[in-house]
């Protein structure tokens, strides 16, 4: 139970195929008292189901890209946990059409969009989270991929979404360090969820990683989610500023 006792917020739960739900599964099989996000009416009861089975679960809509939102969001965790531990970030969004053809044609509204959503929501939920962490310290931590450091084919402005996130992560742990916070990011590889959906050779990636990488295989969401489940517990302490890599050593190639 390395989490017992233990408060936290995970952000992005679609379904049961998201990395967000692994995550989910991963901290409160440790002992975690969890705050659960949607977006999207559309997803509200397929997210109340997954989560009927856990104990004491908060389930809440939020828009990351709307203020009011989060605002509200927060103002509703700290009426009831009084405070948080932990914070797991799994959001992004690129319109679909910005994953097509190349990087050099996308949109400046997309370009927004996907940097909004992705990107600048993390430093918009780092700020309010910080002073419920205070007290005791924290984590954060947020969801990347190989995209964000190498050119993967129509992944475009979502490579530079997640660049600019790993920045982000890096510059947050430099901030809030001092506060006895820290700031993390797991890099994943290719997995069959709705957000990945968008990318149209997500097959062909899958096949990729799974020929190519050191261990021969794609990995899954529970992989993930312990990986995220050591970020965030106490195992982790002096860890931060770290992008860490859960793709069965496909990062370490140089293909």
């Amino acid at each position: 139970m390395l989490l017992e006792g233990k408060r936290g917020l995970v952000l992005g739960v679609a379904n049961k195929r998201s990395i967000a739900w692994g995550v989910a599964k991963a901290v409160a099989r440790e002992g975690a008292r969890l705050a659960i996000t949607y977006q999207g009416e559309r997803l509200e009861q397929t997210v109340r189901k997954l989560t009927g089975p856990m104990e004491e679960v908060l389930v809440a809509e939020c828009d990351v890209s709307d203020d009011a939102s989060l605002d509200g969001l927060f103002d509703r965790i700290g009426d009831e946990f009084g405070g948080l531990d932990f914070v797991v970030h799994a959001v992004a969004f690129a319109r679909k059409e910005e994953l097509e053809g190349q990087f050099v044609d996308t949109t400046r509204a997309g370009f927004a969009t996907a940097l909004d959503i992705s990107t600048y929501s993390l430093a918009a939920v780092a700020r309010r989270a910080a002073p419920m962490m205070e007290q005791s310290g924290g984590s954060i931590v947020t969801m990347s991929y190989l995209g964000g450091q190498r050119v993967v084919p129509h992944y475009n402005v979502m490579g530079v979404a997640k660049a600019a996130l790993e920045s982000s992560v890096r510059y947050l742990a430099a901030d809030l360090g001092p506060r006895g916070i820290r700031v993390n990011a797991v890099s994943a590889g290719p997995i069959r969820t709705l957000a990945a959906s968008g990318v149209s050779d997500l097959p062909k990636m899958l096949d990729v990683f799974k020929d190519r990488a050191p261990l021969r295989r794609n990995v899954t969401t529970d992989e993930v989610g312990d990986v995220a489940l050591f970020l965030v517990s106490d195992l982790s302490r002096a860890v931060t500023g770290e992008v860490m890599f859960v793709d069965g050593g496909f990062h370490v190639l140089g293909i």
